[in-house]
């Protein structure tokens, strides 16, 4: 089926997109018959570019079923007629799913079929910005919180009751002097909003600025309340992209793009200060060619760091030392493909999925647990551009 929508009108608002389903841009494919029969279904959600600008080839948010023991993916559902569904975040019950848009001004919210997997189109509101690239749901599942990377800020929007987003309650600009990098650091570019363990704090790496904020979301107002204090710096031009944070210990993992390195903080869980306490390559040493960096994520064990590579195009694997949180390399896994802007651990980590961008692939890779190696399991799922994943 064609592109339903222009950007244009997918920026007018949700009354364009609900056309769309109207007109069946949501065409769901045949469900699948694999999988275990005493265990609940698992589902991916796979977001991707799909805009000209974007030299994007993807069509919309694609739906998987999920083997847990093969890792394979089955399809399930292509959601067409949405323009750059770049990020997708699931609330903590799982029920609902949410989009963020390359280049757009609008969240989208979805529903999902507990027993099929499939979307359902919900609403979209406004995010007071340009081009959402990252999205978290609060614990309460009462809260959005996303941040607008062109326009340098962190919008929160409430969610009702039945999974749609409310307007506006918040939109706060990030403070700062950019860095020195006349391209990527003009102005404020967060790139990443999430909550750490205990959610009480909400982390903003911001790329343009060399910061890593901190805040904290007021449930009874919306609104977030910045903390004291309220950022860390980073080394100049380092470009602070995506943090995960380690299950159980108080480590925060923040992903530089601009400089391919990694720096470990400790969190303190009471008060929100980032303690900086190492910074290390992404890169092997005898690397020299050109790399930005890409997504970063802790193993469920606590034991290894991931993190993707832009240029060497390899997922950089790290040890985590159980008592100071400090990481060690321990290999780098070429990603089999071109520009491996995301990648995700599936919950168990089991598997790791890299989503190589620029060669329309995300490729499976099996979990050694002892060592955090990945091994290529041969399985290449091909879907346009993608840039995003989810599991249910």
């Amino acid at each position: 089926m064609a592109q339903l929508f222009s950007r244009r009108r997918f920026l007018g608002g949700a009354a364009g997109l609900m056309a769309a389903s109207a007109a069946g841009g949501y065409a769901p494919m045949t469900a699948p018959t694999a999988g275990s029969a005493t265990s609940p279904p698992l589902f991916v959600y796979v977001g991707c570019y799909t805009s000209k600008e974007r030299r994007g080839k993807g069509e919309g948010i694609s739906v998987y079923r999920m083997d847990p023991l093969s890792g394979s993916w089955t399809d399930v559902q292509l959601v067409k007629g949405i323009v750059n569904p770049s990020f997708l975040v699931l609330d903590r019950e799982k029920r609902f799913l949410y989009s963020a848009h390359g280049d757009g001004e609008q969240a989208t919210a979805f529903a999902i079929d507990k027993a099929t997997g499939h979307l359902t189109l919900l609403n979209q509101q406004s995010t007071g910005g340009k081009n959402g690239v990252s999205l978290a749901v609060h614990a309460t599942n009462r809260f959005l919180v996303l941040g607008n990377y062109s326009s340098g800020t962190v919008a929160v929007l409430p969610i009702n009751a039945d999974g749609a987003l409310a307007p506006l309650s918040h939109l706060v600009a990030l403070p700062g002097e950019p860095g020195p990098h006349r391209v990527e650091q003009a102005s404020s570019h967060p790139h990443d909003v999430r909550f750490d363990r205990g959610d009480r704090f909400v982390v903003v790496p911001d790329k343009a600025l060399d910061k890593v904020f901190v805040y904290r979301l007021d449930t009874a107002s919306g609104k977030l309340v910045a903390n004291d204090p309220p950022a860390v710096k980073t080394r100049p031009g380092a470009g602070p992209r995506h943090v995960d944070f380690h299950p159980s210990q108080p480590y925060a993992y923040v992903i530089n793009e601009l400089d391919s390195t990694i720096t470990t903080y400790r969190l303190d869980t009471e008060r929100g200060d980032l303690k900086p306490l190492q910074v290390i390559s992404t890169l092997p040493p005898d690397f020299t060619g050109n790399n930005t960096t890409s997504e970063i994520a802790v193993a469920p064990s606590g034991r290894f760091v991931y993190g993707s590579n832009r240029g060497h195009h390899s997922i950089a694997i790290f040890a985590v030392n159980s008592t100071s949180g400090v990481l060690t390399p321990v290999g780098w896994e070429s990603s089999r493909g071109l520009t491996p802007r995301f990648f995700a651990l599936d919950p168990t980590g089991s598997f790791l999925y890299a989503a190589n961008q620029d060669s329309d692939t995300i490729v499976t890779f099996r979990v050694d647990q002892p060592t955090g190696k990945l091994l290529a399991t041969g399985q290449v799922i091909k879907t346009g551009s993608p840039s995003t994943i989810a599991f249910r």
